[in-house]
Parts: structure tokens; sequence; C-alpha cells
């Protein structure tokens, strides 16, 4: 048994969301014993077993369907090829007994990447931790990320690498804080350029590097481009312009987003430059 605990670190560390499978309660016959458990990824990796045959096969199946509802699920299995059992879902097997299945989504609430391990970067790592984020964080200075905290994955590699060889996962949130702009435009055109889907895309940047942004991206792909997930000026408006004050400030974003909640004064809105750029 504890090695599918260890297991369960292991995809922890690397922000692997899984769906733990547990044999909580057997009546008769079956191929399971009570406390037996098994881990399934987003991908139908497992780890363990809940007894093998078709309940089994059936349970990989059934955590496919709640990776998106992130719900737990108890459901009761009658093993039986004819008869029915009230309360209990038919699973043709010879074994005649009822198991019941605890299905548990283990996993961080949200993925967050962040371009750039500055100052920001840091100060954003260390507020998000507190909370149930998975935090990536990549730059190309080895001295930067070899001082960098608080993040469960880090990566020396150039910023436009990791997108095209690391990827980004779809409803993720994404923060571009490099030291550069030009490295901030590589991103932000290479998630557009692949079509990547992050539910949140923000830019650290003043109105006119936005301006002068958004003058460049019009120009390369076209008027029509979907700018709705793009949030620069980043953050919400709350004053303050040290590391910490704008970390809350993306912070507190990406929570009004993750919670889908409105009526927040978003930077983008309240201090952009020439485009409204989510509106077009």
């Amino acid at each position: 048994m504890d090695i599918i605990y260890e297991k369960i670190l292991e995809y922890q560390k690397k922000g692997i969301p899984m769906i733990l499978v547990t044999a909580v309660e057997k009546e008769g016959a079956g191929p399971v014993e009570v406390g037996k458990k098994m881990i399934v990824t987003d991908t139908k990796e497992y780890f363990g077993t809940v007894g093998g045959g078709k309940l089994e096969y059936y349970a990989i199946n059934k955590c496919a369907s709640l990776f998106r509802s992130r719900k737990p699920l108890l459901e009761r299995y009658a093993l039986t090829e004819s008869e029915i059992i009230p309360n209990a879902l038919t699973l043709p097997m010879v074994c005649g007994g009822v198991v019941t299945l605890f299905y548990e989504y283990l996993g961080s609430k949200e993925d967050v990447y962040i371009f750039g391990a500055g100052h920001v970067g840091q100060a954003l790592a260390n507020i998000l931790k507190t909370m149930n984020f998975h935090v990536k964080v990549i730059d190309e200075r080895k001295q930067i990320i070899d001082a960098f905290q608080n993040a469960d994955m880090l990566y020396n590699q150039g910023f436009v690498d990791f997108i095209e060889n690391v990827g980004i996962k779809e409803d993720s949130f994404v923060v571009v804080c490099t030291p550069s702009h030009e490295y901030d435009y590589h991103v932000i055109n290479k998630v557009l350029e692949l079509g990547l889907k992050p539910k949140y895309l923000g830019m650290l940047c003043s109105p006119v590097k936005l301006n002068d942004y958004l003058d460049k991206t019009y120009e390369t792909f076209g008027k029509n481009v979907n700018l709705k997930h793009f949030y620069a000026p980043i953050g919400l408006d709350l004053g303050g312009n040290k590391p910490e004050d704008i970390a809350i400030s993306i912070t507190s974003e990406i929570l009004a987003i993750s919670n889908h909640k409105q009526n927040h004064s978003h930077m983008r809105e309240t201090n952009h430059g020439k485009y409204r750029y989510w509106e077009d």
C-alpha cells in the first residue's frame, strides 16, 4: 500500500492530475478486497488495482469522465450476469457479489505557468503556493532559476522552446513577466501561433508597451485574432508598484477568473491603451 502513496506524491510533484479509486465496501464474492486502491491519470495510465477484469476496466474509463467535474463519486456495482440488484450498476461478471468504489480527484486546483523568474515571478509564486495551484516557472537564466523558491517545477530553458517542446495545458493560467519586451512578445505570439487555449494569458506591461504589442500582433495575425483571454496590463486595479503589490494584483485576477467572479476592476479595462482588444 505504501507504494501507491509514493506514486501519488510523485504525480503530485509533477503536477499530474489523477483519480484515486478505493474499494470501500464488498458484499459476497468479488475480485477485490476492501481498501484496495488504484490511481488513474487523465491519459488513462493507472497504478494499483481494484480487482482487474471488467470492474477495473469500467473504473478506468469512469475516471476519464470525472476529470472535468473533479467531483467525488461513490458507485455500487453488481458483479453478475443475470441478477439485477437495486441501486447497483450491473457489470457482466460471474462473481455474483457487490462492490462499492469511491472515486476521488487528486490534483491542483489550477496550473499556472510563470514565464520569467525575476522579482515579480518570485513574489507571485510565493503567494500562489499558499493555495492549491501547481506552479511552473520558466527562465533561460540559470542563476535566476537556481535561486528561485516555491515553484513545483522549474525549467531552465528558452521561453519559446518550452512552449514548443513541453507545452501548456488547456484552461491553465499563463503569466508573462520575462526580462524583456521582445521575450514577452515571443511567448504570447507562440501561444497564438500554436492555437493554444489557456483560460488566462496575462502580460506585465504599461499601456504604451501594450499599444506597441497590439500593433504588431494585428499586423501579424490580423484584426480578427481572438484576444478575449488576454489580460494586459495584467492584474486587478489595486494600486501599488512593488513586486509584492503586483503579485497580489495578479493573484486576485487569477482567483476572480478561476471562481467565475465578475464586476471586478481589471487593469485591462481601466488602464488600457488605444485598443479595447478583448471586445473585438
